[in-house]
Order: structure tokens, then C-alpha cells, then sequence
């Protein structure tokens, strides 16, 4: 039998023209995926969630238009951004944990989650777990994700709040307060970084992060962890968030930077 007459690999390949589909528009409805692809949209709809419980796909429930997850973008360019900016923070992470001795954490947004992609905590004599790199992190329960999530645009930030309630974690459910969103991101904007305390997440640690923010899109996060006990938040948010901010933006601008070296060497 030829390949093409297989049905699992015709819906295979049907999947992947709706991803390619979808990732050239940003976004997409329904319907205008069928007109694309071809594919009758009874077709279409199975396919789109076939992809959404695989996690490639995210569905808005606010505008019935789908776009690309981040587990997507992974198996492309999003994989080499995230490999980039690791190797353009990873001097200043070291430089920073040098100075302060506290171990530094670089994180990336990867579905609902914040997942470690450079660390210090091999380098720092106060590390509480030197194996951290790989690390995913609940976003609404930790620092990193909380500076995530206030600095994304809003539309982008309903989705995935939309799909941290469709998974109904009894752990996140008083963060999903519409109420504690209002206020606690609000809050977070204006001073430029979000705090996690030792009930939150982590007993007995504390964290504090900011984000890594380039020609306004969020790639990333600094964060820092210490035992609660050794000083407060508000003793910590002196100490350590000017540096973090000044080595945030560092990485953005380098970010930009390179980015920009890329497509002037795209038009040669």
C-alpha cells in the first residue's frame, strides 16, 4: 500500500499543514484553516484537538481563534532562541552569582509552566539543589512566572490563564481570583519584578525575578532563590533587583542586537 493511502500518516501530514498554516498567520479561526489546508472542517475540528490535548496548539476561548503553543514553536526557531539567549545570559549569571554568591536562574515560558534553562546553583555555596537546570516551575506559583505573566500583552496572557483553569490545579485556584490577578499583576508592572513567598511555593525558600523583555516581547526570566530565613523579601528586593535589572536588560539589548546582525545577513 502506498504511504499516502495510509490514513494515519494523511492525518499526520494534515496535522502538520495546520501548524505550518497557523504559525504564518499567528493566529487563525476554524474556518479559515479548512479554506487553507482543504480539509473539511469537521477534519479540521478533530485535528485541532488531537493537537490541543498534545499540547501544540493553544485554543482562545475569548476569540475562537488558535494559535501555536510554545511546545510548538520548540521544534523550530523557538529551540534555537531559547539555546541563544543562553548563551548570551550565561557570563552575566555567573558575573552575578560571583558578586552576590546567591545562585541566579535564567527561565523560559514552555506549556503553563517556567522551565529553567541556565543556572548558577553549581557555581553558589547557597544553592538549595544543584540540579535546577531542566527545573519546570508552576507559573502562577513562582516569581518567574508571575513576571511572566504581568508583562505579557493581555491577549496573550488571557490564553494561558484560560488554560490554567481549564486544568483546575486546586493549588492555583485562589491565584486565578480575577481579584488577585488585577491587583497582584498591576503590581508587579509598576515595580518591575514579582515576588514568591515560603507558603506559595518551596517551603522555607523565597524567590524574587524580573523579566527579560526585547522590542516588547517577553523572553524570558531572572530569578533568584534563597532560604527565607537568611533575610526578608524586602531586604532582598534592595540587595538584588537593581543588579538583575541592569543584567536584564543587558541580555535584551544583546538579544536585540544579534537579532538585528541576523537580518541584516538574511538581505546579503
Amino acid at each position: 500500500m502506498a504511504v499516502d493511502n495510509q490514513p494515519s500518516i494523511r492525518a499526520l501530514l494534515r496535522g502538520l499543514d495546520l501548524l505550518r498554516f497557523v504559525n504564518s498567520q499567528g493566529s487563525a479561526k476554524p474556518a479559515e484553516i479548512a479554506a487553507a489546508i482543504g480539509v473539511p472542517r469537521p477534519t479540521v475540528y478533530r485535528l485541532l484537538h488531537t493537537l490541543e490535548e498534545a499540547g501544540y496548539i493553544l485554543m482562545s476561548a475569548s476569540d475562537a481563534r488558535v494559535r501555536v503553543s510554545p511546545r510548538a514553536s520548540g521544534l523550530g526557531d523557538n529551540y534555537a532562541a531559547h539555546s541563544h539567549i543562553c548563551r548570551v545570559a550565561a557570563p552575566g549569571l555567573a558575573e552575578f552569582t560571583d558578586v552576590h554568591s546567591w545562585p541566579l536562574d535564567l527561565s523560559v515560558y514552555r506549556d503553563l509552566h517556567m522551565v529553567i534553562e541556565e543556572t548558577t546553583h553549581w557555581r553558589s555555596p547557597f544553592s538549595i539543589d544543584r540540579n535546577m537546570a531542566g527545573l519546570s516551575l508552576p507559573i502562577l506559583r513562582s516569581s518567574a512566572g508571575r513576571a511572566f505573566l504581568a508583562f505579557l500583552e493581555d491577549k496573550e496572557r488571557s490564553i494561558i490563564l484560560d488554560l490554567l483553569r481549564n486544568k483546575n490545579d486546586p493549588e492555583d485556584e485562589r491565584f486565578l481570583l480575577e481579584s488577585w490577578i488585577a491587583s497582584r499583576l498591576d503590581q508587579y508592572r509598576k515595580q518591575g519584578y514579582a515576588t514568591r513567598s515560603p507558603r506559595t511555593f518551596r517551603p522555607d525558600t523565597s524567590s524574587l525575578a524580573v523579566p527579560i523583555i526585547c522590542e516588547d516581547r517577553v523572553l524570558g526570566c531572572l530569578s533568584i532563590i534563597w532560604i527565607a530565613s537568611a533575610f526578608s523579601m524586602t531586604e532582598a528586593i534592595t540587595r538584588y533587583t537593581g543588579s538583575m535589572k541592569d543584567l536584564a536588560h543587558q541580555i535584551a539589548a544583546q538579544m536585540a542586537q544579534s537579532a538585528s546582525v541576523r537580518q541584516a545577513d538574511k538581505k546579503i
